[in-house]
């Protein structure tokens, strides 16, 4: 199972992840019968969500009830983390390590952020991503527990974000080792956190892997593509009203939340996967256009028919575990180029 492609194969790729970008190939029967169900149950709630702080917290705590029915693969540990960083006094850095528990001892991490809107969702809802990446890597995952508007709207998940990379660095994980990744709302606190490290000047990581990022937090684009796109789950105008929440005083101006227009300079290999059927599509070939005019080694992977981060279904989904089995490669690839590099 390949995804359909935008741009061309990248040097990066592993043999047997190189993309076609002539090949289209049509999801699977259970893809398109999860994706129908989706469509009819669940996309009309969340096209009616309130975008109010009322209405957030409400979902919050559906979504919080409902994130106790998630198990994750017996093959991991999870691992509590709670480091009120007082001898350092850093911001504390708060959330999970999912470790495979064959797993051999390794020079290195995965710092996942997790999605939700920037207002919802924990490291609990996203173990069947970390705990695949875990997995397929064979690096542990930190996942920290950033705090969530519109209590704490940006730049403090940033600032969060940015004291779980700093902790990792300060116990000795080098930075050629860890990799960064994260998936809509995370993608795009992933994708901000890389621009801050190089803009604070910090060891920069070996790469950046993002799941159908929430690219541009004015929705322009997907609430373009809003009546053409066939995504099952996401609403444009939900997203756009729950942004407003998200922003902070500084509002869609800040240059660290507007991704498009950063000077993307300096920055580490990128895989971005996104489904064909998802409003954010226009987001992600906006965004790995960007990064491509930077001159950022940047693989863009559409896979055909799917939704937005499909890759939480790895369990159940043919083209949601082959995805996770290609960005696990992409791990491999870059922190294994990062070795080879410092070597030299």
């Amino acid at each position: 199972m390949e995804p359909s492609a935008s741009s061309e194969p990248s040097a990066l790729s592993e043999p047997g992840l190189v993309i076609e970008p002539s090949r289209v190939v049509e999801p699977s029967v259970r893809s398109r019968a999860i994706g129908g169900v989706l469509r009819l149950g669940i996309r009309p709630f969340v096209h009616r969500l309130p975008g109010g702080a009322g209405g957030v917290r409400a979902a919050r705590s559906t979504v919080a009830a409902a994130s106790l029915l998630v198990r994750h693969s017996a093959r991991v540990r999870v691992l509590p983390l709670n480091d009120p960083q007082l001898e350092s006094g850093g911001r504390p850095v708060t959330g999970e390590w999912v470790v495979a528990r064959d797993a051999a001892p390794a020079q290195g991490a995965v710092l996942y952020l997790h999605g939700g809107g920037y207002v919802a969702f924990s490291p609990r809802t996203h173990r069947p991503i970390t705990a695949r990446l875990a997995l397929d890597t064979g690096l542990p995952v930190l996942v920290p527990r950033y705090r969530l508007a519109p209590e704490h709207p940006f730049p403090a998940p940033l600032d969060d974000a940015v004291a779980a990379y700093r902790w990792l660095l300060a116990r000795g994980v080098p930075a050629s080792g860890i990799v960064l990744a994260g998936d809509s709302a995370g993608g795009h606190l992933a994708a901000a956190l890389t621009g801050e490290i190089v803009r604070l000047g910090l060891a920069a990581p070996a790469g950046l892997v993002l799941f159908s990022p929430w690219v541009d937090l004015t929705c322009e684009l997907s609430l373009r593509a809003q009546r053409l796109a066939r995504d099952p789950y996401i609403s444009a105008a939900t997203a756009h009203r729950v942004a407003r929440l998200v922003v902070g005083p500084a509002g869609f101006e800040d240059p660290r939340i507007a991704l498009l227009t950063c000077a993307w300079t300096d920055v580490p290999p990128v895989l971005i996967q996104v489904g064909g059927d998802e409003v954010l599509r226009p987001e992600a070939e906006a965004f790995a256009g960007a990064l491509r005019r930077a001159g950022t080694d940047c693989d863009l992977q559409v896979w055909n028919g799917q939704m937005h981060v499909f890759q939480i279904l790895n369990r159940v989904l043919p083209e949601a575990s082959a995805a996770m089995r290609a960005a696990a490669g992409f791990v491999r690839t870059v922190t294994a180029a990062s070795v080879r590099t410092e070597a030299a």
